[in-house]
Order: C-alpha cells, then structure tokens, then sequence
C-alpha cells in the first residue's frame, strides 16, 4: 500500500470510527445538570447551548464547593452485519460478516480546577485493534474581559486534533454519527481534517468569543517527537509528520431565539505533510482544506427537539512528495465532502437520526488502486434510532451512569467509485450496506 493511500485510510477510520464516541459522566457530577442539560438526546456528544457555554467557558461551571472525583469511563459494544460478506479479510479474531464486538473502552480525567483552567484527558482501548493509546485531549485556560464595551471570553486550549475542541456539532470530530465501528466497511477517501491527524499532533488555538455570538480562532500544530507518540501508542506513520506547523483557523457567529439556536461558520487547516513520514525526498504533501458548516436547534420546547448540522470541505492537494516516492501519478488532486444530518428527539429519551454524505475528488491511477474507476467517490445515508433512559434528573449512581442502545444503518449508493462493480470483482456499493446494534454506557 502507498503512503498517499495509508494516509487517506487513516482519515477514513476517524471519519468513520468509534473513536469519537464521548460522554463525561464527571461534568454532570461536578456541574449538578442532568446529562439533557449539555447533551441533545440526554447523551453526548451532540452539546445543546448550555453545553456549548460550558466547553467554551473551559469546563469550569461547578454546583458547589465540594470536591467531585474527575474520573469518568465509558465502553461502546455492537452487533455488525454487512449486506454480503466482506472480501477483504477481516480483522484478527473476527470473521466476514456477523460480527460482535467491544469497539472501545475508555477512561476520562475530566474538570474544573478552578474559574480558570479545565479540560479532559481520554485514554482508550481499542477492543478491534487490541490495543490502548491515548485519545481525546481539550486542557483550556479562559477569561473574560470587557473591550470596546463587549463581553469577551478569552481562551486557550491545549488538543491533539484540529476541530476537537470545537463546540459545535458540525466538524468531524464530533459529528454525526457519533459512534461507530471500525468493523463497520467505510469509503478508502477523507480529506485530512476529517481526522487523519487526530492525536498524532500536538496543537495550541487562541480563541475569543464576542457577546456569545462571534466566536473566532486561531491555532498551531505540530507533530511531537517519535518517542513521545509511540510512548502513547501511536505510530507516526499511520498519518505522516507535519513539516514545520499546521495553521487552524476558525469562525462562526450563534445567535440564540429563545427556544431555537442558529450557528453558521466557516473553518481552514493547512498543512505540509512528510508521507509516512518519509523524508527522503526533501519535500512534503500540500493540503489546504477549507470549508463552511451551519446548525440549527429548537430546544424549547422538551417534549421535542430538533437539530439540523451541514458541512461542505475542500481539499487541495499538491502531493510532490508521494508523487516523487511514487504514491501518487498526479500531484495535484482535490476532494470535495458535503454532511448533512437531522435528528429528533422526543423527551430527550427516544430519537431518530437520518444522515446523508457525499464526497467526490479527482481520479488517480495509484491513489485509488484499490477499485476500478481509481476514482475517490462515495455517498450514502446513515439512519440511527436510539433510546437513552437515563438522561435526565434520574439517572443512577447520583447522576453519573448514563447509556444509551440503538441502531445503526448505513446504505452506500456509490463506493469507493462507482455504484456498482467498484472493485472490478462485480461487488456492489449496496453489499456494503451495514446493520449495527450497539450499546453505549458511560460512568
């Protein structure tokens, strides 16, 4: 496999895997809200307003004086059935089709410790892969100043992936669909801020929030030293070395109605990568991604909500690198990925979900190898139901058990390609098509 294909699998197992499942029982404890306050369904990660102030604000709201264990676990299981048996071999342990599987157990530090510094720290074992690595990283440092007769809050935050610290359900990081698992098949093709450089980077972002409307962003990353990352377990690799610094850039305005919330924005990452961390060529991948993204709420009324989330990406990509170590026939390429997904909840308990994607790009002889038309496209929808019976003010153990059961389908009308015959061995995108049970408990 090249190195340019290594990378783009890379951000395709984020993009698609249950690595970005998240919920902090610790946060509900410390704060005394109900997981409903912060969380659209009663479970996260999806943030209402007040959850989003809380992130901004650095995860310091406290209830009270006395001191909460900032010590949260969390564990997502499920039940995978594809459409036809997968070609490819499975994964060690597991078979083509028909799988059951712990997809990931993890571990929060989690809180405030003080009116001015919070943040989590997620440590995770991948139940697929079998192995345990560090995961999601947010430590933030914020303040409010008044200038030029505005409120403004002030913020710093210390992660390992562009878009985490995001407090909006609109980038990848923490978008739909929430959960997912790396059995499940997925789509060779993902621009780079789809999540190829999660927690393989190290990144610092200065923020500012105006009148808790006009929120804007700047950060830098960087990839650490091969000690660190493999102390972490994680393989340099698996998504390159970022030459220099990566720049983020991030902006969006909210503006709260009562009982209905609208957020536009708009968001850039632009980085010089070593391939596989290949030196040799004295040159690096260029990839400058670009988009805009917009969400609406109605939360006012509690018997129903509703959430719409969009995202449009673009992706140049000037591949000098992988072209000259003879990844890539062209070098320059582009993708284009649109999301969209909606959701209703009722009572903040029961919910359905329907999600559609679609993602094109230019057609490389190498890059895409692996299928007949060696082009990236792909689209689809995901439906998701799921009940959360512990949401509320009701929940066990004091407000810090929470888990949810639901269902997942994902319906492929274009793989890797084409729709049908992708991979030159008469297979369909629909084969595809994957049932998935899972259950998700957090503590």
């Amino acid at each position: 496999m090249n190195n340019a294909t290594k990378l783009i699998l890379a951000a395709a197992v984020v993009a698609f895997g249950a690595g970005r499942a998240n919920a902090i029982p610790a946060f509900a404890v410390q704060t005394g809200q109900p997981c409903s306050s912060c969380h659209i369904g009663g479970f996260g990660p999806q943030l209402t307003p007040f959850g989003r102030q809380f992130k901004l604000e650095g995860y310091t709201l406290r209830a009270g004086d006395a001191f909460t264990a900032p010590v949260s676990a969390m564990a997502v299981t499920s039940y995978l059935h594809t459409s036809a048996d997968q070609s490819s071999p499975p994964a060690p342990h597991y078979g083509t089709n028909d799988n059951v599987t712990i997809d990931q157990v993890g571990l929060f530090i989690a809180g405030g410790i003080s009116d001015n510094f919070g943040g989590f720290s997620q440590w995770t074992y991948d139940g697929v892969g079998r192995a345990f690595a560090w995961d999601n990283l947010d430590l933030r440092a914020i303040d409010h100043e008044t200038l030029a007769g505005s409120d403004v809050l002030l913020g710093l935050s210390l992660n390992n992936s562009p878009g985490v610290q995001d407090s909006w359900n609109t980038l990848p990081a923490w978008g739909f669909p929430y959960t997912s698992s790396d059995l499940a098949p997925a789509p060779a093709a993902g621009t780079l801020m789809d999540g190829a450089l999660a927690q393989s980077v190290l990144g610092i972002s200065a923020y500012a929030y105006w009148d808790s409307s006009i929120y804007t962003e700047v950060g830098l990353y960087w990839t650490p030293s091969r000690w660190f990352l493999r102390s972490v377990g994680v393989d340099p690799a698996d998504s390159g070395i970022v030459a220099g610094v990566a720049p983020y850039v991030r902006v969006a305005y909210q503006k709260d109605y009562g009982d209905q919330n609208f957020e536009v924005g708009a968001f850039g990452l632009f980085t010089n990568l070593y391939p596989g961390g290949d030196m040799t060529t004295g040159t690096t991948d260029r990839y400058s991604d670009v988009g805009i993204d917009a969400s609406y709420q109605f939360t006012g009324d509690t018997t129903n909500i509703y959430t719409v989330n969009a995202r449009y990406t673009h992706e140049n990509q000037n591949l000098a690198a992988t072209n000259l170590l003879g990844g890539a026939t062209s070098a320059q390429n582009h993708l284009d990925d649109l999301r969209i997904d909606t959701s209703y909840y009722w009572h903040n308990m029961v919910g359905g979900s329907i999600g559609a994607f679609d993602t094109i790009g230019s057609a490389d002889a190498l890059i895409y190898s692996g299928n007949r038309t060696l082009q990236p496209d792909s689209s689809g929808f995901v439906l998701q139901a799921d009940y959360t019976p512990f949401g509320g003010s009701d929940a066990p153990l004091g407000g810090r058990f929470n888990m949810r059961v639901g269902v997942q389908y994902f319906i492929y009308t274009k793989f890797d390609g084409a729709s049908y015959n992708f991979d030159g061995l008469e297979r369909s995108a629909s084969d595809n098509n994957t049932l998935r049970l899972f259950t998700w408990f957090a503590l």
